[in-house]
């Protein structure tokens, strides 16, 4: 028998409203294959499990395996979590309310399967594979299409009385500021995500701002099409729109980090997201700049301040690592 037929895993999944990516870990946390599906969300519920379900079968199979060898499957997903219940109280991006995705998932599968919100599992997978459980309050901030936060306090998740603790987004920086996906005006997210940067960048351009970002646009498109990337493209020729746009994006994270570590007193935070891995080298400074300036004196002294090198692969890793947890493996 070989030792890939012998080999135990754990499947980690990271669901978002545009795809499903599906990471094969061994109890050690080697990631050892990913694929990834779009979710096509608008065709309801059922179909996007049976999308995860063929995701986690489709990772097996490209890793020689079967599912009788995973012990156990976790899952981050959008939106409010219940983790005891299994069920996706709410996730907007996929439309879904008190969705019942462990037991779905689990007769599909027939493994076990765990869940929780997919940036408390990153933040979890930051803590304990690239931080290796060393900070005993982490908060975990961040930044893609939306903006998000999870948080470790004593070396534990924290989730909150309501199971929704880590909203980062959703703290109003700016009264009477744009509006936000949540109903709510001038909230964090609704000035610092991807789609407020693109959002801002395409309201500035139809005012008769020039920026470089026009000359990336293909056939039908418009800025707010286009990606993370595509910031930094113009930011390497020298755009001034996109420069000023992110610089005042990096501004509000700074406030926002001032306000978490006034509130908190973490030991760490951690910055990830799409944004944060295309623009690390150009917003990192204006972050840091700004949270000193915004921080009570003495807050964040000694405070380790960093972005993630996980990219992509957060989301799975958390994933695992969560699932690893409730069937209380060891490494």
């Amino acid at each position: 028998m070989s030792e890939t037929t012998k080999q135990e895993v754990i499947v980690g999944v990271d669901l978002g409203g545009t795809k499903i990516l599906a990471g094969i870990f061994t109890p050690q946390l080697r990631l050892l294959q990913t694929v990834k599906l779009s979710t096509k969300a608008s065709r309801g519920f059922e179909s996007v499990v049976e999308r995860v379900a063929r995701c986690v079968q489709d990772a097996v199979d490209e890793a020689d395996l079967s599912l009788k060898q995973v012990r156990g499957v976790g899952i981050g997903a959008p939106g409010a979590v219940d983790p005891e219940s299994g069920e996706v109280i709410f996730a907007p991006n996929l439309q879904w309310k008190n969705a019942p995705l462990q037991k779905a998932l689990e007769k599909l599968l027939g493994v076990p399967v765990f869940i929780e919100n997919d940036c408390n599992a990153c933040t979890l997978g930051i803590h304990e594979v690239e931080l290796k459980g060393r900070s005993r309050s982490l908060l975990g901030l961040f930044l893609g299409t939306g903006i998000g936060g999870g948080l470790i306090l004593d070396g534990q998740l924290y989730s909150g009385f309501n199971r929704t603790a880590g909203e980062i987004g959703h703290m109003v920086l700016q009264v009477g500021g744009p509006k936000c996906g949540c109903g709510n005006s001038g909230c964090f997210e609704a000035l610092a995500s991807r789609t407020a940067i693109f959002r801002e960048l395409a309201r500035r351009a139809k005012e008769g701002e020039k920026t470089l970002l026009t000359e990336l646009l293909k056939d039908g498109e418009s800025i707010t099409d286009l990606k993370s990337g595509d910031l930094r493209k113009a930011l390497r020729k020298g755009d001034k729109l996109t420069a000023k746009v992110l610089q005042d994006a990096a501004r509000f994270t700074g406030i926002a980090v001032a306000n978490l570590v006034n509130i908190l007193s973490p030991q760490t935070v951690v910055l990830g997201g799409g944004v944060m891995d295309a623009l690390e080298d150009d917003l990192l400074p204006t972050i840091m700049e700004t949270a000193r300036d915004y921080a009570m004196p003495g807050t964040l002294k000694d405070v380790e301040v960093l972005a993630s090198k996980l990219g992509d692969d957060a989301g799975i890793t958390g994933a695992t690592v969560l699932a690893r947890q409730r069937l209380k493996l060891s490494a």
